[in-house]
């Protein structure tokens, strides 16, 4: 089937919404009422630089990961309400952004899409760093972000697959859990942040980790 010669060509997007503990099922309730059809919940922890926090040992918070998958006009609309609703406008009451999906096979509704060569309408004055790491430097990426002019991030326990097929993935073995650090800044910080994690944490040398950035699109909650 020629998919460009298709009427009903749809664009899709990967919602993330960061919220605190708890919030989570809200967050896929209220998007579901909303005509986004499911999603999943991720567990992570949230870093906070706040000199106060510190203080009181409150900088280090339980966040839940909310990934959607829907089409763009879908998910932005399902993103007003969802702001509404959790006030992701407020301080600390979470964060929300969509990355472009460039590609959503096994979906029915996908059948007439075709994404190549468009390109992002949204809002890309922001970028999301991701960074792969072995557990227990994950709190290592975020100071050096911190560093570099971040003002926090996102840290999810993951683990590496593939072991029986090879002990190696992008030159790091893959057999120790991981974690998975997500920062989300402006886009004339990127580099110097980008840039203080390659220093402190020597992420181009072998078995040290991986980064990779992604403009995004729609926001919300970022000050």
């Amino acid at each position: 089937m020629e998919l460009r010669n298709c009427p009903d060509k749809k664009e899709f997007e990967l919602i993330c919404i960061i919220v605190n503990f708890g919030l989570g099922s809200k967050a896929i309730k209220l998007a579901k009422k909303n005509g986004v059809s499911g999603g999943t919940v991720l567990l992570g922890k949230g870093t906070i630089k706040n000199r106060f926090l510190e203080f009181l040992e409150l900088n280090d918070t339980s966040k839940e990961i909310v990934l959607l998958i829907a089409d763009k006009t879908t998910a932005y609309q399902a993103l007003t309400i969802l702001n509404k609703e959790l006030a992701f406008h407020k301080p600390n009451h979470g964060i929300a952004f969509t990355i472009s999906v460039a590609d959503l096979p096994g979906n029915r509704s996908y059948q007439c899409q075709d994404n190549k060569g468009k390109k992002s309408e949204g809002n890309t004055m922001y970028q999301a760093i991701f960074t792969i790491v072995d557990r227990g430097n994950a709190e290592d990426v975020i100071e050096a972000a911190n560093k570099g002019g971040a003002r926090g991030g996102t840290i999810i326990n993951a683990r590496g697959s593939g072991i029986h097929e090879t002990h190696t993935l992008f030159s790091m073995a893959i057999e120790p859990e991981k974690e998975l650090v997500v920062i989300i800044s402006k886009k004339d910080q990127i580099d110097s942040i980008v840039a203080s994690i390659r220093e402190h944490i020597h992420i181009d040398a072998p078995g040290k980790g991986i980064i990779f950035i992604l403009d995004v699109n729609k926001t919300y909650g970022l000050f």
